[in-house]
């Protein structure tokens, strides 16, 4: 009852203010807040690829939760180590039940699934109103976003962990038979293939007509991505398992190595390289002049990104292979801990953690102040602030008949001031 007449009061103050105090809202810029007004408007975000764009920068304009509270968990039929994509309010996700999910990213109830004929660690791609996805069953599929009705598949020669780049109609996509597939979005049919030395895990970008690519062949690639032809390639000193990042014309991408790279993405030439304590599994992050990048010797990592100069690194005690997101001023990323971490972005420092039930390989997507990740304790989480609003119904004939009856007093009043001045 006291928590009943405690809303009715909010509620009629906030009429009052806002009848008194005259129109104060304001609409805030995505990312930022609006401390003029009393409710602040955010643009709608996305995240419908891995990485959250073609250029797999891993930055959004989203706000992001301080906390680790927990919106809801879905659970699968095995470990989710695909990275979520979110679209259109669904969240798009795949399993190592060999399923594609869509699930509802407010409700968290199931729109449809999809069972392919293998494991699924390949993250989707959502572009047209079609979801894009590879599995170890040798085959990319394109799912309708809507139905999950199946549009085709294409059968490459191997497993495809790759995650796809769906660009003027366009499908870009690695795969464990040593090739980079262009597939026409619509038909599937093949526009080109360039074979590299050995399987390709990595995800491409695109940025400027040209994709960029890693493989275990120790190699970073650049291709047209019309003609599929090589502009350049750079030899690292290991497996290229990560995904680059395209951020100010510079390619960055870690190494099996134990190295991250920076590389002219016209030319192919080294800008720079950074040693880190373990193999670079992670793909980074480029936000604000900063790279963020996990490494296998147990820490993530802070690099300048015109100089690759340390700035911060931070332990989590079981090395990263997610990549790292960031957001609103914090930095996500899971961790074979069995953790999901919330760093400062600026200094590194802790602002939340969350243990899931097993190792969390997945990467991170940030939507509209929610944060989604996969696990391999079967579940995909979502992190955020409680949207859901009280239960006024039983007490708003009360307020709003006062404040319309204060309406009305004003109103004469003001009608019999003006006939006094009259």
């Amino acid at each position: 009852m006291l928590k009943s007449m405690f809303s009715c009061m909010l509620i009629l103050s906030l009429l009052v203010g806002l009848f008194i105090a005259g129109p104060t809202f304001q609409q805030a810029k995505a990312g930022t807040s609006s401390s003029a007004g009393l409710i602040q408007i955010v643009d709608a975000d996305w995240w419908p690829m891995f990485h959250h764009d073609l250029t797999h920068v891993g930055y959004s304009m989203s706000t992001a939760p301080s906390t680790n509270q927990t919106l809801w968990n879905y659970t699968t039929g095995n470990g989710v180590d695909s990275s979520p994509a979110v679209a259109n309010g669904v969240v798009y996700v795949g399993s190592q039940d060999h399923k594609v999910y869509a699930i509802n990213a407010t409700t968290s109830k199931q729109v449809w699934n999809y069972t392919t004929g293998g494991v699924v660690f390949s993250s989707p791609s959502v572009a047209n109103g079609v979801v894009y996805i590879g599995s170890e069953d040798d085959r990319v599929y394109a799912l309708n976003a809507t139905t999950g009705k199946i549009d085709w598949g294409y059968t490459t020669g191997g497993p495809v962990w790759s995650s796809p780049a769906v660009a003027n109609g366009i499908v870009f996509v690695g795969s464990c038979d040593d090739k980079v597939y262009a597939l026409n979005a619509t038909t599937s049919k093949l526009v080109w293939n360039y074979t590299t030395g050995y399987a390709v895990y990595s995800s491409p970008a695109v940025a400027n007509g040209t994709l960029f690519v890693g493989s275990c062949d120790d190699k970073v690639y650049a291709l047209n991505a019309t003609t599929g032809k090589l502009a350049w390639s750079y030899t690292t000193g290991g497996w290229v398992f990560s995904s680059p990042a395209v951020y100010s014309g510079i390619v960055y991408i870690g190494s099996d190595d134990d190295k991250v790279y920076a590389l002219n993405a016209t030319t192919g030439k080294l800008a720079w390289s950074y040693t880190t304590g373990g193999w670079v599994y992670s793909s980074p992050s480029v936000a604000n002049g900063v790279v963020f990048v996990g490494s296998l010797g147990d820490k993530v990592y802070a690099l300048n990104a015109t100089t690759g100069t340390k700035i911060w690194n931070s332990t989590t005690s079981i090395g990263p292979e997610s990549s790292p997101a960031v957001a609103d001023g914090i930095v996500f990323v899971g961790s074979d801990n069995d953790k999901v971490y919330a760093l400062n972005a600026t200094t590194g420092k802790l602002v939340w953690n969350y243990a899931t039930g097993n190792g969390v390989v997945s990467s991170p997507a940030v939507v509209n102040g929610t944060v989604y990740v996969g696990s391999d304790d079967d579940r995909v989480y979502a992190f955020g602030p409680s949207t859901k609003v009280p239960e006024f119904s039983s007490c708003l004939i009360l307020p709003v008949f006062m404040v319309a009856s204060l309406v009305a007093a004003l109103v004469l009043k003001k009608k019999r001031n003006d006939t006094i001045s009259d």
